[in-house]
């Protein structure tokens, strides 16, 4: 692969790793030594319906030199019993599938991978697979047997791996519980807002201000008397004359 090529996978690398990094769903505790082509990060499941919630799953891509145009290759680092997941943490999913329609598979061009698809993508079709497992062609045929036949016992093992992942949570990392954002803080009533007197809501007017307000609408009172007082005058001259 030409020098070109790799320099453009590797821009677009960083492109989806600053998105990536705003997602509560994934956890990247060492960007700064971080080999851009070979990213280690962690998975969080955060959906209460899921087998699999709390779940904090390290994980592996290896991205090719001429990534996008070929698919990246994704591992859980720890075994996860699963349907689809290998014994060596990788898996059976069809969007790491190289691109074009397979007919021993059956698997369309829409359901594989593409350049327009990215590490989100590829990220959250592995969170959907935990939870909807394709059992008709499993990578794991023990699990695939009990997830059918035996539901509960397969949650219970689910549980158990997701007790020994959150081995894995770095100190001081809060793991989040929901996709909602934090309440704001609850402000405390300011007593001495509402004990402030009126005093200080003056809003520069006076005394003298009110007098010459008074004085005014005296004179124009005054003013209306008279011009009444001459109407009715010449009401009277008028009357006389006829």
């Amino acid at each position: 692969m030409s020098r070109s090529g790799t320099s453009g996978a590797k821009h677009r690398l960083m492109t989806e790793l600053q998105g990536l990094q705003k997602e509560k769903w994934v956890h990247f505790s060492d960007i700064e030594n971080m080999n851009m082509q070979k990213w280690r990060f962690a998975l969080m499941v955060i959906n209460t319906d899921s087998a699999f919630n709390g779940g904090y799953f390290k994980a592996e891509m290896i991205f090719p030199d001429d990534y996008p145009y070929a698919p990246p290759k994704f591992r859980f680092l720890h075994p996860i019993y699963h349907p689809n997941i290998y014994p060596d943490g990788a898996l059976c999913i069809s969007i790491l599938h190289k691109p074009g329609e397979d007919l021993m598979s059956g698997e369309q061009a829409s359901e594989r991978w593409s350049p327009l698809q990215g590490v989100e993508s590829v990220l959250r079709s592995v969170l959907l697979l935990l939870d909807d497992p394709e059992i008709h062609s499993p990578a794991n045929v023990d699990a695939g047997v009990l997830y059918r036949d035996r539901k509960d016992a397969y949650n219970r093992r689910a549980k158990d791996t997701v007790a020994a992942s959150r081995k894995d949570i770095p100190d001081g990392f809060v793991m989040p519980t929901s996709f909602e954002p934090a309440p704001p803080p609850k402000v405390e009533n300011d007593d001495d807002f509402w004990n402030e007197s009126d005093e200080d809501y003056d809003f520069g007017g006076s005394d003298s201000d009110e007098e010459d307000g008074d004085q005014e609408m005296g004179e124009f009172d005054d003013g209306e008397e008279e011009d009444d007082a001459e109407e009715m005058s010449e009401d009277d001259d008028q009357d006389e004359k006829a």
